[in-house]
């Protein structure tokens, strides 16, 4: 007869998913750019749960060696915009293997400046794969026991510019086939239209911020982005990498949208993205680009030229100084506010007498 201990160790032994562990995280909690809390140790079968909190943030995988960076394939829960008040969307990561695994928010420069970042089984102490070092590699500081820096003084170095080249392709839509020209560069997506248009909305200068929100996004052709305009007064400006404060001849404006502090509606304005290439933008009211309000379309993450380089760039010319560098306008555009109006500048060639090459 088997006694009643061997039959409980049996139940228990047969059902370990039961009794798998749940971690909370709360990710952007009290305003913060912060994952609470910023790493786990977590066992196989275990559950990592997201729970996100206003503004509009991500769960992202990326690696020990490029904390900002989105690995390929890897795990990813996209923005999740939540209002003040609303209830917290969650986002579940479940444990494979006890290896280590490395996520970061996406959104602007939370990784980058402010170490929003977050691990599952890192090392510990500040070693190489520790979640200290790992933390410290995103902002950018030594890793444990090294001292490498910018450069041998510790001095900014400007990135370098974009390399833009016009590219043909054979673009298969449907029934349809047909090839185009379009600008492009080292990390570029393959010009292929959206499968279904969708709209991405950004609030510029939500609760009296000076920041696009979302303020890095990534849109296929097709898509559109509106701008909704919030209390103040700001403009949707477009410039290029290298002179993230100056307009860029020919490119996009929006032009100066003041709007009332007690305002029930608000004005838009919409981009309609007819290229690949990223497009990069700014506030032209004054100062605010050199506080870092500007945004990007379709940004290569992984060169020098991504957002994060971007924002960083903007700070250090204060909206004032100009180096060399180009842009490809890449979408057209309109604006709401009653009537309409409508002017398209083109940067796709092929797709229809719409969108105009340049």
């Amino acid at each position: 007869m088997r006694s009643p201990f061997v039959a409980a160790a049996v139940a228990l032994a047969s059902l370990p998913a039961a009794f798998a562990a749940t971690y909370d995280v709360r990710v952007g909690p009290d305003g913060q750019f912060v994952f609470q809390p910023e790493f786990v140790k977590a066992a196989a079968g275990d559950v990592v749960n997201f729970s996100f909190l206003p503004k509009n943030h991500t769960v992202t995988q990326s690696s020990f060696e490029r904390p900002c960076s989105p690995a390929a394939g890897g795990i990813n829960s996209g923005f999740m915009p939540v209002a003040a008040g609303a209830t917290s969307p969650t986002f579940k990561v479940t444990v494979n293997d006890t290896k280590p695994l490395y996520f970061y928010c996406q959104q602007g420069t939370h990784c980058s400046q402010s170490g929003m970042v977050f691990a599952v089984n890192a090392a510990e102490g500040s070693g190489p794969g520790s979640f200290n070092a790992f933390k410290a590699q995103a902002m950018g500081a030594a890793v444990a026991s090294g001292s490498a820096s910018t450069t041998a003084g510790g001095a900014y170095v400007t990135p370098p510019p974009p390399k833009w080249q016009s590219a043909t392709a054979t673009v298969t839509q449907g029934a349809s086939v047909w090839t185009t020209t379009y600008t492009s560069y080292d990390g570029t997506p393959p010009p292929s239209p959206a499968a279904q248009p969708k709209d991405i909305k950004i609030i510029v200068g939500a609760e009296g911020q000076l920041l696009y929100n979302p303020s890095n996004v990534s849109a296929a052709i097709g898509d559109t982005v509106t701008f909704e305009f919030r209390p103040k007064n700001h403009t949707v400006t477009q410039s290029s990498f290298m002179n993230p404060c100056q307009p860029l001849d020919g490119g996009i404006k929006s032009g100066f949208r003041p709007v009332a502090a007690d305002a029930s509606t608000f004005p838009t304005f919409q981009i309609k993205i007819n290229d690949t290439a990223p497009i990069w933008g700014y506030c032209g009211q004054t100062s605010h680009c050199g506080a870092g309000m500007v945004f990007s379309i379709n940004a290569v993450e992984s060169g020098p030229n991504n957002f994060s380089a971007f924002v960083n760039l903007a700070k250090r010319v204060n909206g004032t100084a100009t180096t060399n560098g180009s842009g490809s306008p890449g979408a057209s555009q309109s604006s709401t506010s009653g009537a309409q109006k409508l002017v398209r500048f083109g940067g796709y060639a092929g797709i229809g007498a719409l969108l105009l090459r340049h």
